[in-house]
C-alpha cells in the first residue's frame, strides 16, 4: 500500500487499515528486551498496522504483567496487537530459580535459539496470506530469523536494545582493533566522534558466553534492511550521526531513532495508579523522594543489601526501595535487616514485588533514581526528567552510566566500574543520596534532567523529530 508522510501524520484517525502489510516483533527473551518491543508494538499499531508479537508463552505473560505506563491486557485502544505464543521446550523449567547469573544468562541464550523453527513456520504461514511481512528482530535474534532469506515478501529490520552511545562506541572499538590504529590516531578519532577515551571494557561487562553469542549473531546481519533504536536525536544526536555513517560503511541499511518507546504521559486512571506507593507519593513534597531499583535480573550480596539499607537510612532522605523477591548472589533470599522497615516507615517504603516504575518516575514527588542503568530505565528516567544515581552491574549498563554521568551530566556515580568488585559502603550511599537529593549540584543535575525530559517529550509530538522518524520508518516499511 502506498503511504505518504501527510497521511501518516494523522495516523489512527483516518480509519484505514493496511492489511496487506503486517509487522512481526521478535524480541530476545529477557525482560528489558521484551519490554522495549512491546512498547514499540503499541506505537506501530497506532498507524493501523497489524502487529504480531512473537515469543514463548511464559515470557509473553511476563512482558504483559511488567510493562510500564499502559496495560496491554485491558487496553482496548490497540486491537491490532496480536500475540503469537510459542510453548517453552519441555526441558526448560521456568520455575527453577538460579542464583548464578552466568548460568541464568547461558540458559537464556540457549533457550532463545530454540525459537528458530517455530518462528520460521509462523512466518511462512503469515507470508502466504500477506503481501509483505515486516520483521523487527532484536539484534540478539539474528540467528533465529536467518531463514527469511528464502522468503521473497519479507523484509527485516534490526532493533538495538541498547543506547546509540554504547552501540557506536563498541563498533568503533572493533574498527580500531581491526585497523590497528596507532594510539595517537585512535585518540584523535575518538575526540572527533565524541567518544570518551576511557570506557569499561567489554570483557569486564559481558560473560565470554555472551560475547560469543553476539559474535554469532553478527554473522547473520546480511538480512538487515535497516536499524532501529529506542532513543532520540535530542538525547544522542552525535552518536546517532556516528552510527549512520558506520552503518553505511558496513552496508547495514538506513537507521531510525524512534524513541522514547515508553509512553510520555501517565495514564492516571489505570489500575497502576492504585498502587500504595503512588498514594504515598501524593503526600510528599515535590522532588523529595528517591526511587531505588536495580531491574529484574540484577542481584546484590547480603552484605551489600545491609550497606545499602544503612546508607539510605543515614541519608535522611525519603525513598522508595524496590526489593524484588529474587535470590541473592549466595543463593539466599533477600533479607532486609530486622526491624528496618519499622525504623524507616516515616521516610521510606520497601516494595518486595512488582512496582510501577514509570509511574513513580513520572510523579512530581520523585526527584532522583538510583539505578543499574539498564537502557529501559535510563530512557524512562530521561523522559520523565529525573536525574540518576548510577550503579551499573553488567552488560551495557557501565557504558550507559558513562553516558548519563559524563556526557549528558544528569547523574552521579554511586558505584565506580573500576571498583566493581568492592563493597559500596553505607557512607558512599549516604553521601551520594544527599548529593543528588539535597545539594546545589544535585539541583543543577535535576534542572538539566528536567530540561532534557521536556525536549524528549516534545520530540514525540506531531511534526517533531521523533514522530517524523517514526513516520519515516512506517512509510518505508509500507511502501509499494
Amino acid at each position: 500500500m502506498a503511504t505518504n508522510a501527510t497521511s501518516l501524520a494523522n495516523h489512527g484517525q483516518n480509519g484505514t487499515k493496511q492489511e496487506d502489510v503486517v509487522m512481526v516483533m521478535v524480541p530476545f527473551p529477557a525482560q528489558g528486551h521484551l519490554n522495549q518491543l512491546l512498547h514499540l508494538s503499541r506505537l506501530v499499531s497506532s498507524y493501523n498496522l497489524q502487529v504480531h508479537y512473537v515469543g514463548f508463552n511464559a515470557f509473553i505473560r511476563q512482558a504483559k504483567l511488567r510493562i510500564h505506563g499502559w496495560d496491554p491486557v485491558t487496553d482496548t485502544t490497540h486491537p491490532n496487537i496480536l500475540f503469537k505464543e510459542i510453548h517453552l521446550p519441555s526441558s526448560y523449567n521456568v520455575r527453577s530459580p538460579c542464583s548464578n547469573m552466568s548460568k541464568v544468562i547461558a540458559s537464556t541464550l540457549d533457550l532463545s535459539l530454540t525459537l528458530r523453527e517455530p518462528l520460521i513456520a509462523f512466518l511462512n504461514e503469515l507470508s502466504t496470506t500477506t503481501s509483505r511481512v515486516v520483521i523487527v528482530y532484536d539484534s540478539l535474534m539474528a540467528f533465529v530469523v536467518q531463514d527469511i532469506v528464502s522468503m521473497p515478501n519479507v523484509e527485516a529490520y534490526c532493533f538495538h536494545a541498547v543506547s546509540a552511545f554504547t552501540t557506536s562506541s563498541i563498533i568503533w572499538e572493533g574498527i580500531e582493533n581491526f585497523l590497528h590504529l596507532p594510539t595517537f590516531l585512535g585518540k584523535f578519532a575518538r575526540e572527533l566522534l565524541k567518544i570518551p577515551q576511557e570506557l569499561p571494557s567489554l570483557g569486564s561487562s559481558f560473560t565470554h558466553e555472551f560475547l560469543d553469542f553476539i559474535s554469532m549473531q553478527d554473522k547473520h546481519h546480511n538480512i538487515c534492511s535497516g536499524n532501529l533504536f529506542d532513543t532520540c536525536k535530542v538525547v544522542e544526536g552525535p552518536y546517532l550521526q556516528i552510527l549512520a555513517k558506520l552503518h553505511r560503511l558496513l552496508r547495514r541499511g538506513n537507521q531510525w531513532a524512534l524513541g522514547p518507546f515508553n509512553p510520555i504521559k501517565i495514564q492516571k486512571d489505570s489500575k497502576d495508579h492504585c498502587h500504595k506507593c503512588l498514594r504515598w507519593l501524593d503526600k510528599q513534597k515535590p522532588n523529595s523522594v528517591l526511587l531505588v531499583s536495580f531491574g529484574t535480573t540484577s542481584s546484590l550480596s547480603s552484605d551489600q543489601i545491609k550497606e545499602l539499607a544503612m546508607g539510605l537510612e543515614k541519608s535522611d532522605q525519603k525513598f522508595i526501595w524496590v526489593v524484588r523477591d529474587a535470590l541473592l548472589e549466595e543463593g539466599e533470599k533477600v533479607k532486609i535487616p530486622n526491624g528496618y522497615e519499622e525504623t524507616i516507615q516515616e521516610r521510606g517504603i520497601i516494595i518486595k514485588d512488582w512496582a510501577p516504575q514509570f509511574e513513580i518516575l513520572g510523579h512530581s514527588s520523585t526527584g532522583g533514581f538510583m539505578s543499574h542503568c539498564g537502557w529501559n530505565s535510563c530512557m524512562e528516567s530521561i523522559t520523565m526528567g529525573v536525574p540518576i544515581a548510577s550503579w551499573p552491574m553488567s552488560f551495557d549498563q557501565p557504558r550507559n552510566a558513562v553516558l548519563v554521568t559524563n556526557v549528558l551530566k544528569i547523574g552521579i556515580v554511586v558505584k565506580d566500574w573500576e571498583h566493581r568488585d568492592d563493597l559500596v559502603t553505607s557512607t558512599i550511599v549516604e553521601n551520594c543520596v544527599r548529593k543528588l537529593m539535597n545539594s546545589p549540584e544535585g539541583d543543577e543535575m535535576r534542572m538539566r534532567a528536567m530540561e532534557l525530559g521536556k525536549k524528549v517529550r516534545e520530540s514525540m509530538m506531531d511534526g517533531a523529530v521523533s514522530r517524523m522518524e517514526m513516520d519515516s520508518f512506517i512509510a518505508h516499511g509500507t511502501r509499494d
